[in-house]
């Protein structure tokens, strides 16, 4: 009788602690970014090498302080896809992260299978918001915009304790 109640106990233990793990992944710590409405959109332009606001409205985000890829947004923009492109630099390929499932707007298999197809074009937001990582903006036609962080190619090597490469900046 004892086994069966320590094993009863194990296993509610066990769910408790399942229960707790996914609540505190998807949950817990996740903030709502609030908007200034004045540069919360930003995309690297091709003349300076700098973020430069864009027109956007509609502006929802969500970020987290235990780890910087946590950054996810939606937006839309009056800009059209062909004034963006000649002015701000463009990505060939980029991947958006997947958001929790209560954050609705934001729906990272779409996104990423539109940016492959190219029906939305995938644009730099943003160099080294925290070391090593991007903010990559992408955008669609109809104006909806979507952004995310990534970690770029400097930050790839440092976190993986390598050498850094030459051309990256040090990290703070």
């Amino acid at each position: 009788m004892a086994g069966k109640i320590f094993a009863g106990a194990l296993v509610l233990v066990a769910l408790i602690a399942g229960v707790a793990m996914y609540y505190l992944q998807v949950y817990a710590y996740y903030d709502e970014v609030v908007g200034n409405g004045r540069d919360d959109v930003t995309l690297v332009s091709l003349v300076s090498g700098q973020p430069e606001t864009i027109l956007y409205e509609d502006f929802e985000a969500i970020d987290s302080d235990s780890s910087p890829i946590r950054y996810r947004a939606c937006f839309t923009t009056q800009s059209s896809i062909a004034l963006l492109t000649e002015t701000y630099e463009s990505l060939a390929r980029a991947e958006p992260r997947v958001a929790p499932n209560w954050f609705g707007c934001f729906d990272a298999k779409q996104i990423g299978a539109d940016l492959e197809q190219g029906v939305a074009t995938a644009f730099v937001g943003a160099r080294n918001v925290d070391y090593g990582i991007d903010r990559i903006v992408a955008i669609y036609p109809d104006g909806r915009g979507y952004a995310w962080h990534e970690i770029n190619e400097c930050g790839a090597v440092v976190f993986n304790g390598d050498p850094l490469p030459e051309g990256c900046p040090e990290p703070e």
